[in-house]
């Protein structure tokens, strides 16, 4: 006999989905008889346990509420499940930036000190590459959190800051599921069909191939498991190091710690390896009913900026597929300015940026928080996390829920560009300006493809480029490069993304 069993997904302080069919899932004996309730609406719902040994039933939508409960049971057990709301559910996916917890960022202490006067829950994902023996006793242990200083100093500062803001203005509950892990590609994030399915990513897959060709799973284990001791004590040297010193170089950490083997030797073992982290974290909260999706990700897919648009455009329209609405709100944080020291002119962070932008363009029911100057120099994981979680919630409240207008959320956008007389002229969607007299980092290029610093004009939604270099311009490009000044912002105050014409 099977035991019946919801989910832990499902517990108490749960909050489910306001306004959509809510879909309640769970495991029982086959041909068992499974009866779900919520009595406080009177809502009532069985479907019998399938052949695999899973069932799977929905209520129709229902508006906002909170201190509900809900009942499961079939013939021999009955779970019961208190303090249940209705109301808003969103995913954050992404990595190390949307799993960067609310104890590190700005006035973390201050937003754990009122946190529990804020109406957000939260349930984490279990961060686990791999189902060993004890990741199903873990994830039975898995439960909805309440907001108090203890749980949300462990949770997405992104995703608590955006969610809180939401809640704030939409007078609901707000739930996050946390499904995020640090250091991972976009293609960690997504079953093998879909980067053998495409050429473009077909190296992601291939290159995993060839670091498992003629190893066995218990040498990839046995591999793993050196790297981990190795690279456990390795931190304990760097931290060290920072701590005697926190403005020590790089080059000079290695010279005294030894060799960093992040992210270890790739395998059946490594959480960062394709396609793992879809199977041991994304699925086991599939189909749970969401609004929409938050994803904070792509410092790790740098190195193939070229075909990111068309990664992300997968793992988008899989997501969809999977929760079965191909028209489920998908919300992208851009990447900011980043660079280490002396890579600043390298533009592959830009490139990526580009990629990001073309698939929110293209891709409907989109979203992109543009956080261009929320980067830090020298520091992949800026602490600054309210900005970018109020670009995200802007986002959210004007594509999502209609809330607020076009121009108070939009990062201003060039519509048109077009040379005339010498000069090049950009159109915005709406009026630029250089913000504290900041110079804006334009270029232009003529037929030469040299690109020389451009002067740059602004009035209303146009800016004109010139540059003594180029006499007839063919092209432009803005903030081209890992790490610049960002000094062009729309009104509303939020920044142009970098961006060339033509691409």
């Amino acid at each position: 006999q099977r035991q019946m069993c919801i989910r832990d997904r499902f517990s108490d302080h749960m909050v489910l989905q306001r306004e959509k069919n809510i879909v309640v899932f769970g495991i029982g004996e086959v041909g068992a008889i499974i009866t779900v309730s919520i009595p406080e609406r009177k809502l009532y719902a069985s479907t019998t346990v399938k052949e695999d040994g899973s069932w799977r039933l929905q209520f129709p939508p229902q508006p906002a509420g909170t201190g509900l409960s809900l009942f499961a049971k079939d013939s021999h057990t009955e779970i019961h499940f208190q303090d249940v709301a209705i109301g808003e559910v969103w995913l954050a996916g992404g990595q190390s930036n949307m799993e960067f917890p609310v104890k590190n960022a700005v006035n973390g202490k201050l937003e754990l000190s009122r946190c529990e006067r804020s109406r957000v829950r939260y349930y984490h994902v279990q961060r686990s590459g791999v189902m060993h023996a004890a990741y199903f006793q873990n994830e039975r242990k898995n439960r909805w959190q309440m907001p108090n200083p203890t749980n949300v100093a462990e949770w997405s500062a992104v995703a608590y800051l955006a969610a809180k803001e939401l809640s704030q203005k939409l007078g609901v509950v707000v739930g996050v599921i946390g499904c995020n892990y640090t250091g991972t590609s976009a293609s960690c994030w997504v079953p093998s069909a879909d980067l053998t399915g495409h050429t473009a990513l077909h190296p992601y897959w291939a290159a995993y191939l060839s670091a498992c060709r003629g190893k066995t799973d218990a040498e990839m284990a046995a591999d793993y498991a050196a790297y981990l001791a190795y690279q456990n004590a390795w931190e304990k040297r760097m931290t060290a190091c920072y701590q005697e010193n926190p403005k020590i170089k790089w080059n000079q950490v290695l010279e005294r710690c030894g060799e960093n083997r992040y992210p270890g030797p790739m395998g059946s073992r490594n959480p960062l390896r394709p396609c793992g982290l879809y199977k041991t974290m994304l699925s086991r909260v599939m189909p749970y009913t969401l609004r929409g999706f938050w994803y904070y990700q792509g410092e790790n897919d740098d190195n193939r900026p070229d075909s990111y648009a068309q990664l992300l455009t997968v793992l988008i329209n899989r997501w969809r597929k999977d929760w079965g609405d191909e028209t489920m709100p998908f919300l992208i944080v851009q990447l900011p300015m980043f660079s280490y020291e002396g890579e600043e002119s390298r533009t592959n962070w830009a490139e990526l940026r580009e990629a990001q932008m073309q698939v929110f363009r293209t891709l409907r029911n989109t979203g992109l928080a543009v956080t261009m100057d929320c980067g830090e120099y020298n520091n992949m994981h800026p602490a600054d996390k309210r900005t970018v979680a109020h670009r995200l919630a802007l986002q959210a409240l004007y594509r999502v829920y209609r809330a607020i207008p076009a121009i108070d959320a939009e990062a201003p956008y060039c519509k048109n560009a077009y040379a005339s007389g010498g000069a090049y002229i950009l159109q915005f969607s709406q009026p630029v300006v250089a913000k504290d007299g900041e110079a804006a980092v334009f270029e232009l290029a003529g037929t030469d493809g040299v690109y020389y610093p451009a002067v740059a004009e602004f009035r209303d939604n146009f800016v004109r480029l010139t540059s003594p270099n180029v006499r007839i311009p063919v092209s432009m490009r803005y903030a081209w490069r890992n790490w610049c000044d960002v000094g062009v912002y729309g009104k509303n105050g939020i920044p142009v993304a970098s961006f060339r014409m033509p691409k």
